[in-house]
């Protein structure tokens, strides 16, 4: 392995990587100042980071501060240019998509009887969740409704995956005959 060059330190860091680990809060806040948001200037940084790690470590660099405020404004313009032409999109799309009766928008909300027939589904479901025995109504609220894993129902419940399993089953077997009907 050849001895570091004079573009390198001791440890292998390029100086423009130990320029960015030395700056990271100023260029954190060199962001910030300028897009407003603390968690966007972050993410540039990060970005910043990434793109600094993946040069060659071996490229002489003369003013490696300077390199790096350069290129996170560059950074923080193609974020911004982003944006713009994400925003432009969304814009054309919703003019695009939009309905048009006498001059005016349409909403495009659901008809009324669909929302009421919604509900109504909605209520009977919850009637017959109820209704399940208490054991087999937890698991399926806990799993199903709740989002927990069967490992997880299990624990809380202190069964058996396998009891959960089957519990969940037979809810969903009981509900389905239920809402049949």
């Amino acid at each position: 392995m050849a001895p570091p060059g004079p573009s390198q330190m001791e440890d292998g860091q390029s100086p423009l990587v130990r320029a960015f680990f030395e700056r990271r809060e100023n260029l954190i806040l060199f962001l910030a100042a300028r897009t407003r948001d603390m968690a966007t200037a972050e993410d540039l940084v990060q970005d910043l980071y990434l793109k600094i790690a993946g040069l060659d470590p071996q490229a002489e660099v003369r003013a490696p501060e300077a390199l790096l405020y350069r290129m996170a404004a560059n950074l923080m313009v193609d974020h911004v240019r982003s944006a713009q032409r994400s925003s432009r999109r969304s814009a054309e799309w919703r003019m695009d998509t939009r309905s048009v009766m006498g001059g005016q928008d349409v909403a495009q909300d659901a008809p009324a009887d669909e929302v009421v027939i919604g509900k109504e589904r909605v209520r009977q479901l919850a009637e017959a969740v109820a209704a399940l025995p208490p054991q087999m109504g937890r698991a399926f609220r806990l799993h199903k409704l709740d989002g927990m894993s069967q490992a997880q129902t299990a624990q809380a419940m202190g069964v058996s995956v396998k009891m959960v399993e089957a519990h969940v089953a037979a809810a969903i077997k009981h509900l389905a005959q239920r809402l049949r009907s």
